[in-house]
């Protein structure tokens, strides 16, 4: 199973998707990496030698990408930024809401996680006498 940048690639998809599994390389980007690797696209992951796994790492740390940790971190002190300068956008971070203006009174699932009913409860019937 090959590994780059400490991400096991899935070994039966081809190589051109298996780069996709590493946070911040889309498809294009992964396709440009190969070229620039001359590793060709439709080769299976399990297919890939050392030396063309070897070959990609070295085209990616050259071109000088960021993907995974580095470029998780960088997003994560963007947002801590927005927080810390108090601006909309980081108290919606900070909320758990959605940031880029979706509307929230139906949908935003995703951001504000399942439902929480609200309400609903009756008053005790008072004891009889």
């Amino acid at each position: 199973m090959p590994r780059i940048f400490g991400v096991d690639l899935p070994r039966e998809k081809r190589t051109e998707i298996a780069l996709t599994y590493l946070y911040g390389v889309g498809r294009s980007l992964s396709n440009k990496i190969l070229k620039d690797a001359n590793v060709d696209i439709n080769k299976r992951a399990k297919d890939l030698t050392d030396k063309e796994v070897a070959q990609i790492t070295s085209v990616i740390q050259k071109s000088n990408l960021k993907v995974e940790g580095d470029l998780r971190r960088e997003v994560q002190q963007n947002i801590k930024r927005l927080i810390d300068v108090r601006s909309y956008r980081g108290s919606r971070h900070l909320k758990g809401l959605p940031v880029h203006g979706q509307r929230t009174h139906t949908n935003a699932r995703t951001r504000k996680g399942p439902r929480k009913t609200v309400g609903g409860l009756l008053k005790k019937p008072p004891a009889p006498k």
